[in-house]
């Protein structure tokens, strides 16, 4: 465990950073009062336009959590953040924005936390750990997501392994059910193993390290051409409680749904008890979480209450559809093909959308006709509205489940949050 006392290092700050930091504050100020926005993401850049060390410096003197993976980083850092607010005022990014303009953001605006939760996009981890030198580090798992963006997993695993190599003293805390994250962690003298569940296995059938056959046996995997294996858990969860080192066993009762997210609060809590939090004040403070920049919220439209959830790659809409509740009402999923989703589409065909073949879909979005015609060959009885908020009205009145893909996502919540005034 990391001790929970003040760090000694102070965040002074050159005459340069703090010229950049103000020069960041007039862009945040003018991007609010001219309504572009909230201004963090345009402030961000300019500190650091103007200065090249400014998130280092912002960084200096904190025990950060860095949060990373394909799916459910920014819901793990907000329960991080919960966890970690038991013991101290934490900095978190917690919009989402995960590249260095919205950490330096988020940092800045926290100048006094000697804590930090860092959601950090995986292609940034290397970098981002060499600035802040984080004290943890949660690998959640990775997938393919946003190929024509991100590119090769294989190579991202391989990008985070080296980054981590870089940092010995760092105490990974990572997901030993993906293959992908344990392969990053496992040569890290200082990794925390939790078993928080990989029930995506299409993208590591085989090993990164050897390229020889994954064999799953139950929970258990390994290699056929290394001694590369699942490493034993310290922590895990079941439908009740979170287990951990020394017989720890605390009842876990989550607001957000889903088995997926009863892993997020397992990495999120060990993340934070490796920093000191008490192990049942740190699951009381993420069982408070209920929602993350809008996700899995409830809002009403006239006649009808919508329920959001978000899905971005093949493994996140596994999950996602999982969640979605047939029986109460009606289903709408929303899909774009922006440059923040992926303009390659071509993952639709890999989602299981025959979970529906029982239940009629209104398809929406840019691309609902994409997605009308992968609804078609898998048999789903469903309309075409393009228009979300459309789509929504078009449902019979009661409930609405509604999935949508990132910009989809963001539309959305921004229109019911203006109709719904």
């Amino acid at each position: 465990m990391i001790g929970g006392q003040r760090s000694e290092r102070a965040r002074t700050l050159t005459v340069r950073g703090r010229a950049a930091l103000c020069a960041g504050a007039a862009a945040r100020w003018a991007s609010r009062v001219s309504g572009r926005g909230a201004g963090a993401m345009i402030g961000g850049l300019v500190a650091m336009t103007l200065d090249k060390s400014i998130l280092g410096q912002l960084g200096s003197g904190r025990r950060s959590v860095v949060v990373t993976g394909t799916n459910g980083k920014s819901t793990t850092t907000r329960m991080t953040a919960a966890a970690l607010a038991t013991i101290g005022p934490v900095a978190t990014n917690a919009e989402g924005a995960n590249m260095d303009a919205g950490l330096i953001a988020a940092l800045a605006g926290a100048r006094n936390a000697d804590l930090a939760a860092l959601e950090v996009d995986e292609m940034h981890v290397p970098h981002v750990l060499d600035a802040v030198e984080a004290a943890v580090v949660v690998l959640l798992n990775l997938s393919r997501d946003q190929l024509d963006r991100v590119g090769e997993i294989n190579h991202i695993e391989r990008t985070l392994r080296g980054g981590l190599a870089r940092h010995r003293d760092t105490v990974v805390v990572a997901n030993c059910d993906d293959v992908l994250m344990t392969s990053a962690a496992y040569d890290s003298p200082n990794v925390v193993w939790v078993a928080a569940g990989g029930s995506w296995a299409n993208d590591s059938v085989s090993c990164p390290r050897s390229g020889e056959v994954i064999v799953r046996e139950g929970s258990h995997w390994y290699s056929t051409g290394t001694d590369f294996e699942r490493p034993q858990p310290q922590w895990w969860y079941d439908d009740a409680c979170l287990y951990g080192p020394d017989g720890l066993a605390l009842p876990m009762t989550l607001a957000l749904p889903g088995a997926v997210n009863r892993g997020n609060a397992a990495q999120a809590v060990a993340a934070a008890v490796t920093l000191g939090a008490e192990p049942a004040a740190a699951v009381a403070a993420v069982e408070t979480v209920d929602e993350v920049a809008g996700r899995y919220s409830t809002i009403d439209l006239g006649r009808h209450t919508v329920r959001m959830l978000l899905a971005k790659n093949p493994a996140g809409w596994q999950e996602a559809l999982s969640m979605v509740d047939t029986d109460k009402g009606s289903v709408v999923i929303s899909v774009n093909g922006q440059v923040p989703d992926g303009e390659d589409l071509s993952w639709l065909w890999d989602v299981d959308f025959e979970h529906f073949v029982n239940h009629p879909v209104v398809a929406a979005g840019e691309r609902g006709t994409d997605l009308a015609v992968r609804l078609g060959y898998a048999g789903v009885e469903h309309t075409l509205v393009h228009n979300a908020v459309e789509a929504i009205t078009s449902c019979p009145p009661g409930h609405v489940e509604v999935v949508a893909n990132y910009t989809a996502f963001l539309q959305l919540s921004r229109l019911l949050k203006r109709v719904a005034r």
